[in-house]
């Protein structure tokens, strides 16, 4: 580990998630919780496996995630966050929302995983009426299903699919983010190829700025 050689908290901090790939890591596995390599490989496309091997060591050491053996009969090892490591949340979150007009200049080939989605459900969604029962929506982009779910009164995400979802969204990347961060309304998202089917009400209830006029 390079050394900034400072008494500073910022740089102490750098020396260690500062590298190239380390904050990524450190968000799949917010966004995926317990996960295999593989699925690590799969969230951080382009990565090395080497760079990958070497970035998980390295983050081990640092006491930011920990590694345990899958439970029987899968014989393979697992990456969490441990406690310090999931203290970085707050830190990621100020990064995405200051990335987020960034964005607008992204190339046609980025590369996007629906979970990713999970930061900006959990900034731009809230549930307003949380005494109602829960409610699911299935978000289905281009790679795996995607959900978005109340349970007391807290937005979640998780990856798979709802048994019985109360709508389900279809469309590109930007017009589901562009419809979950409040900066495009249902029926613009619906012109710009944006399929939902269900209940209008399960995302009225999750983001009104859907339905503004």
């Amino acid at each position: 580990m390079r050394s900034y050689k400072q008494f500073c908290g910022l740089a102490k901090a750098l020396e260690i998630i500062g590298d190239r790939w380390t904050l990524l890591i450190v968000r799949e596995l917010l966004a995926r919780g317990r996960s295999r390599y593989t699925d690590l490989q799969d969230g951080l496309p382009g990565i090395a496996t080497n760079l990958l091997a070497d970035r998980l060591r390295e983050l081990e050491e640092a006491g930011i995630i920990q590694r345990e053996d899958a439970p029987p009969p899968i014989a393979t090892s697992l990456f969490r966050l441990t406690p310090r490591g999931e203290e970085l949340e707050a830190v990621i979150f100020a990064l995405g929302r200051w990335g987020v007009p960034l964005l607008a200049s992204a190339s046609k080939s980025d590369t996007f995983r629906s979970h990713w989605l999970a930061f900006p459900a959990k900034l731009y969604l809230k549930d307003h009426t949380p005494d109602r029962p829960p409610i699911s929506i299935e978000v289905c982009m281009d790679d795996h299903p995607f959900v978005i779910e109340t349970s007391g009164g807290a937005v979640r995400t998780r990856i798979g699919s709802a048994e019985k979802p109360d709508a389900i969204l279809t469309g590109s990347p930007l017009v589901v983010a562009g419809l979950i961060g409040g900066n495009m309304t249902l029926a613009a998202a619906r012109r710009a190829g944006l399929h939902y089917e269900g209940d209008p009400n399960a995302l009225r209830r999750l983001q009104p700025l859907a339905f503004a006029s």
